[in-house]
């Protein structure tokens, strides 16, 4: 089974939190053999750079990239955060690869919006890479980082990364590991959605945020043929194994409910 797991930057910012998800995915890959990692970082992304008398500044969620910022993308997701992540993979048994999207044309992206800086949008994924990996045993781990033409480098929105790999690879289902149970109306966890009420949520307010993106990006992989996306709690025990085992956690979002 393809499946692809989004990591969500909250997860791997302590060395406690990352090495049980590392347990937790070196666990379930036997059930899921083609599974393909990508992670965030924002979190660790917006503390190295106030640590530095830099203010992160965002447009729509979306974080401007200035020629000082991108070289900071690099060093923290692609450095820090990816090689860190990858090290507890290893650690737990996995042998995990870590990389971005620039390597070997993985993903491709333009410029977004020139008020946004080097902000990229993913326009098209080389599953070559991916798939080369997996057939050799390898678990591949993705910084959400991507090239473009000229040699451009382009901090990419880390749910956008996931739907991009994840459609490309030919991925079932995108599975997004987060700090929440699952999208809420209110008090409660939404157990399935379908598109036409996961955009009602957006236009309603109710899904903002962090949440209004993931369910942006959910809306696109649905539409692009991914099976289902699943937003689920990183911390819960053996998730991933449970998710993977049919049992019904978080959010599934669905073409038809």
């Amino acid at each position: 089974m393809k499946v692809l797991v989004k990591l969500g930057g909250t997860l791997l910012d302590a060395e406690e939190s990352r090495a049980a998800v590392a347990a937790q995915i070196a666990a379930a890959l036997p059930r899921a053999p083609g599974m393909v990692v990508v992670h965030g970082g924002g979190k660790q992304m917006t503390r190295y750079l106030a640590e530095r008398g830099v203010e992160s500044r965002f447009v729509n969620g979306l974080r401007v990239t200035t020629d000082e910022v991108i070289g900071a993308v690099l060093k923290i997701f692609t450095g820090a955060v990816n090689r860190t992540l990858v090290a507890s993979l290893v650690a737990a048994g996995v042998p995990a690869v870590g990389l971005s999207g620039i390597d070997a044309g993985l993903v491709e992206a333009e410029q977004l919006d020139p008020e946004l800086g080097a902000v990229g949008k993913p326009v098209r994924t080389n599953p070559k890479l991916l798939e080369t990996l997996v057939g050799a045993g390898f678990l591949p781990v993705v910084a959400c980082v991507a090239g473009g033409r000229g040699g451009a480098i382009y901090n990419v929105n880390a749910d956008q990364m996931a739907v991009s790999c994840a459609a490309g690879y030919g991925a079932e289902r995108i599975v997004f590991l987060t700090d929440v149970g699952g999208v809420r109306d209110g008090d409660a966890v939404i157990p399935v959605l379908g598109p036409d009420h996961a955009r009602r949520l957006i236009a309603e307010g109710v899904a903002t945020g962090g949440m209004q993106a993931k369910l942006a990006a959910a809306l696109e992989a649905v539409e692009r043929g991914v099976r289902e996306v699943v937003v689920a709690p990183g911390a819960a025990p053996r998730v991933l194994e449970r998710l993977l085992d049919g049992e019904p956690l978080g959010t599934r979002i669905v073409e038809s409910p």
